[in-house]
């Protein structure tokens, strides 16, 4: 018999009076730039403004304003910038000071592995790149559903970040004399306060929400015990933690799964 070709079908004809739907676009963003902007620059001006908290408290703590300028302006990670002035405002050596924030910065290199593939920008912006990889840029980078995205979003929360940041450091470490004693209006808790709401959305899975919290049941437990910095790095050991129990209780329930009815017997050997 003769080979039968298959006619294409015609698609069905739309209703009278509604037009035909044109075809998605399969290259184009599944996220409106628009949303990844309004999203971005809701964080950068949110956390932007916590700088003027910055400013206050390190101006509290004794620190000169060109070194609290120069803080914002070249270390830019707030909560290694707030843990070497509290460290600095309780006595503490500098140099332990400084070795405590360097240990919370970085978990920003973690978010450079990461964001690294994700971005992919030539090697010659992943230095200046580099420079607003933290916390906040990590998270709306990461929310996003493409490249085209996360770069958008990246680039709009760095930048609006940054430039916000600076300025309010500015003016809290000139405003900080008439605000008095600063501990007591407790503006350091603004920063971490608004990276918790923008990771609370992203704990979706059980084990994720695990990893969470035994990471801060190792810090609760550990920060009173360490120097600074350091809890926040032993935390990061929760996400193996959960990982190896989870693949512990898959195997258990494989093998459970295995003794039951739908077993595949193992072959006799036919000799």
């Amino acid at each position: 018999m003769a080979e039968q070709t298959e006619m294409p079908r015609a698609e069905p004809a739309a209703p009278p009076g509604r037009p035909v739907p044109a075809p998605a676009d399969p290259d184009g963003p599944a996220k409106p730039d628009s949303a990844v902007i309004r999203d971005a620059l809701g964080v950068g001006v949110a956390v932007g403004l916590s700088g003027f908290a910055f400013g206050v408290t390190s101006a509290g703590a004794g620190i000169g304003l060109l070194q609290t300028c120069a803080l914002s302006l070249l270390v830019f990670t707030g909560a290694s910038q707030f843990a070497l002035v509290g460290a600095l405002a309780a006595g503490g050596n500098p140099l332990t000071a400084a070795a405590g924030a360097f240990f919370l910065g970085t978990r920003n290199a973690f978010y450079g592995l990461r964001l690294s593939a994700l971005l992919g920008h030539r090697p010659a912006v992943r230095p200046l790149a580099a420079h607003w990889i933290i916390d906040e840029t990590a998270a709306v980078t990461l929310a996003q559903p493409d490249r085209r995205s996360a770069r958008l979003g990246f680039t709009v929360t760095g930048l609006t970040l940054y430039l916000l940041w600076n300025v309010t450091t500015l003016v809290g470490a000139l405003g900080a004399g008439a605000l008095g004693d600063t501990g007591a209006w407790g503006l350091d808790a603004a920063a971490p306060a608004v990276f918790l709401a923008l990771l609370a959305p992203m704990l979706k899975s059980g084990a994720e929400r695990a990893t969470a919290g035994l990471a801060v049941l190792l810090v609760m437990v550990t920060l009173p015990l360490l120097p600074t910095g350091v809890p926040v790095l032993l935390s990061a050991l929760a996400a193996p933690a959960v990982l190896m129990v989870r693949g512990r209780r898959d195997r258990t329930r494989g093998r459970a799964h295995d003794n039951g009815d739908g077993r595949t017997a193992p072959e006799e050997d036919r000799t």
